[in-house]
C-alpha cells in the first residue's frame, strides 16, 4: 500500500559539522515530524561542541541550483531559512522565495550569533533581510539576542519582546515568534503575535546545558507543521511542545556544549 503523501520541507541553511544545529539538526527535526526535508546549503561550518572553528560561504548560483532542483521536480509545502551568512545570499533566497506560490509558507530563522557567542551572519546583512526577505515571511524566529541585534535595542524583558516584536512587524513579516529562553526567570516563555494576537507559549526552564540547535530545531519543527496544514497558532504550540522534549533530551557530546535530542513525534 502506497504511504500517504509526506509535507515537503525546504530547508535554506548552514551545514553543522558536528551535526548538531543547521541543516542537520533541521533534517532530523522534519523526518521526526513525519514531513520530508531537503535541502540548500548556503554555508559550510567547521563546526563542533566547542564553536565554529571556520565558516565558507557557498556561491549564489550553487545555492540557487540546490533550491531549483528540489523545487522544480519535488515541489515543496513550506521553506525554512536559517545561516544566511552575508548580503549576498540573504538577497539571492529572498529572490528565490519570491518566485514560489504566496501560499507557501516562509520561516526565517535570523541566525545571527550561535549558542558559543560566534557570529553567523555578517552585520552588512541586516537591512537586506529586512527590507528583502522579511516582507515574505510567514513566521520570523529570533531569540532575544537576535531581535536586539535586529531592532537595535536591548530585549530582555516581557515588554521588550513586545516592543520589538511591534518594530519587526512593521518590515513585513505575517508573525513574529520572539523566542524568549534566555529571559531572567524559571520560564522560556516565547511570544507569539501579528500584531493582533498576542499568544504566550511557556515552558518550565530545563536545567539542561545541552541546547545546541535549539533554535534551528524550533523553525523547522513550525515549517513542517505549517508544511502540513496547520495554522500559524497551533502549529507553533505544537513546535513548543516539540522543542521542549528536545530539551529535555539534550545529551553531552564532545568537550563542550551537546545537541538536544530528538524525538519521534510531537
Amino acid at each position: 500500500m502506497a504511504e500517504a503523501a509526506r509535507a515537503r520541507v525546504l530547508t535554506v541553511a548552514g551545514s553543522d559539522s558536528g551535526g548538531g544545529a543547521g541543516i542537520q539538526a533541521d533534517l532530523k527535526a522534519i523526518q521526526a515530524l513525519g514531513g520530508h526535508g531537503m535541502s540548500a546549503i548556503t554555508v559550510v561550518t567547521a563546526q563542533n561542541s566547542l564553536g565554529v572553528q571556520g565558516a565558507w560561504p557557498l556561491p549564489a548560483a550553487a545555492v540557487e541550483a540546490q533550491f531549483r532542483a528540489c523545487v522544480d521536480d519535488i515541489g515543496v509545502d513550506a521553506v525554512k531559512t536559517g545561516m544566511l551568512g552575508g548580503p549576498e545570499l540573504v538577497r539571492a533566497v529572498a529572490g528565490l522565495i519570491n518566485t514560489l506560490n504566496e501560499l507557501v509558507p516562509v520561516v526565517v530563522d535570523p541566525v545571527a550569533i550561535s549558542k558559543h557567542g560566534d557570529t553567523l551572519l555578517a552585520s552588512d546583512a541586516r537591512d537586506v533581510l529586512l527590507g528583502e526577505l522579511l516582507p515574505r515571511t510567514t513566521v520570523l524566529t529570533p531569540n532575544l539576542d537576535e531581535a536586539t541585534w535586529l531592532v537595535g535595542a536591548p530585549v530582555a524583558d516581557r515588554e521588550a519582546m513586545r516592543t520589538a516584536a511591534r518594530k519587526l512587524l512593521d518590515h513585513g513579516p505575517r508573525w513574529i515568534l520572539l523566542k524568549g529562553g534566555h529571559l531572567a526567570d524559571d520560564e522560556a516563555a516565547d511570544l507569539l503575535t501579528d500584531g493582533v494576537a498576542e499568544h504566550w507559549l511557556v515552558a518550565r526552564r530545563i536545567p539542561n546545558p545541552h541546547t545546541h540547535g535549539t533554535g534551528c530545531t524550533y523553525a523547522s519543527a513550525v515549517a513542517t507543521l505549517l508544511a502540513q496544514g496547520h495554522e500559524v497558532p497551533a502549529a507553533v504550540a505544537a513546535a513548543k511542545t516539540y522543542v521542549t522534549r528536545a530539551i529535555a533530551a539534550g545529551y553531552p557530546l564532545g568537550k563542550g556544549i551537546g545537541p538536544v535530542g530528538h524525538p519521534s513525534t510531537a
